[in-house]
């Protein structure tokens, strides 16, 4: 099990805040700012919260800025996960229990929960590297830095910032799609009666793990998008390093779970990424756009709630006409868990079962910088515009598995531990 230092509490960040000067936001704005113009960074008390910024990874992703003065402690009853507790009068932070929903965030009227900043680290990773270091893109990206901010706009700021490559990550949304149609087919076929869709929500993966082992079986063991990309990427390109970027807190703690560790190196929500964009003073209408097409719109389609089931119902008839996918949906936590409890019950119709943490999806994400209608939008337009309908007709995800050894796409699903998980 993973150990954090001693950090619990607001003692160290209150002691921080006592001796210096800057906010956690303050401080995380102007170290970003120095470190992409190469210049040296504060100096003096601000250290001790500098640390926290410059190494995330041996804090708590959860972090108080303050010592809590509220009574009504809505942050431990928005926590599903029990990752806060009262205890001696007082809100205590149990590390290992937290998944990174962002339900306290979001409920704390004091503004006083911050989540981990990595946005410094990615650029250590890129100023440090060796080795190549690419950037994957969540399939909600689309339209969250503005409208002028196309995909291939987005490729040649990020290249022009140092990384070595630009990857959808909704490339490997296709495959794992795919895995999941053929698992699908083989599971209606036996006693199993109902698959629960594994591909790239880990709260919903949380969830299930936690509360509801009785049907965990259900469960493919497939690895995330995310992970998929991360492993095939450094298996192709060894020592290299990568860098998520997508609208979701939990996916910061989804890399330090120990089965999926080493995958990615760092993640940065949309908004992490918009502030480097901000300090770069990235002028989209100048950008000169980079175009390539990794993905089908069945990855694609994973943004939104309901995405992954009308790629896999898709996939699924492709390949079995005979076969009939029967989705059901939810998204937000909670109306995830009164779907999961209904299906423990057998209170409801359906042999696929889709959750989403987010309402609408991967779109309505904690840290998305647009609506989420809007992001909706524009996944469905980027979807639509897929030169590609299907997994099986994306040439990026066949090459992808030439290059990795494998004759067939079946083959490689089926004896490829890239795609595969402890559950």
């Amino acid at each position: 099990m993973y150990k954090y230092p001693v950090f619990s509490d607001t003692k160290n960040i209150a002691k921080c805040n006592s001796e210096g000067t800057m906010t956690f936001d303050e401080l995380y704005k102007r170290v970003l700012r120095d470190k992409l113009n190469g210049k040296k960074t504060v100096k003096g008390a601000a250290r001790k919260k500098l640390d926290c910024l410059l190494h995330p990874e041996k804090y708590p992703l959860l972090w108080k800025e303050n010592p809590c003065d509220c009574t009504d402690a809505k942050c431990v009853t928005a926590c599903m996960f029990r990752a806060l507790e009262i205890r001696d009068g007082k809100v205590r932070l149990n590390a290992e229990n937290c998944v990174g929903c962002a339900r306290c965030i979001e409920a704390c009227q004091n503004k006083n929960l911050i989540f981990s900043h990595d946005a410094i680290k990615a650029v250590d990773i890129l100023k440090k590297a060796e080795k190549p270091v690419y950037a994957l893109l969540a399939p909600a990206y689309i339209g969250q830095f503005g409208k002028e901010a196309t995909p291939g706009k987005i490729r040649s700021a990020l290249k022009g910032m140092g990384f070595t490559g630009v990857i959808e990550v909704a490339a490997f949304a296709d495959i794992l799609t795919l895995k999941e149609a053929l698992e699908f087919s083989l599971n209606m076929k036996t006693e199993k009666g109902f698959q629960l869709t594994s591909c790239c929500c880990p709260i919903w993966i949380s969830l299930i793990r936690r509360d509801f082992q009785k049907i965990a079986g259900h469960l493919p063991a497939s690895v995330s998008p995310m992970i998929a990309c991360g492993r095939i990427v450094k298996t192709l390109h060894e020592g290299s390093r990568t860098v998520f970027v997508g609208p979701c807190m939990a996916k910061k703690a989804e890399i330090r779970e120990p089965d999926l560790a080493g995958a990615i190196d760092c993640v940065l929500t949309f908004q992490e990424m918009q502030d480097i964009f901000e300090a770069l003073a990235v002028d989209w209408e100048k950008m000169q756009p980079e175009e390539m097409e990794h993905s089908a719109a069945a990855g694609r389609m994973y943004a939104a709630a309901g995405g992954v089931s009308r790629a896999v119902r898709e996939c699924v008839t492709s390949i079995d006409k005979s076969c009939e996918l029967q989705p059901v949906c939810a998204c937000g936590t909670a109306d995830c868990k009164t779907m999961l409890q209904k299906i423990l019950e057998g209170c409801i119709e359906g042999n696929f079962f889709e959750g989403m943490a987010c309402p609408g999806g991967c779109v309505g994400g904690p840290k998305r910088n647009i609506e989420t209608a809007e992001g909706k939008e524009y996944v469905e337009q980027y979807a639509d515009r897929a030169s590609y309908r299907t997994p099986g007709e994306n040439p990026y995800v066949l090459d992808l598995i030439q290059r990795l050894g494998f004759e067939t796409v079946e083959d490689f699903i089926q004896n490829s531990h890239i795609l595969a998980r402890n559950l």
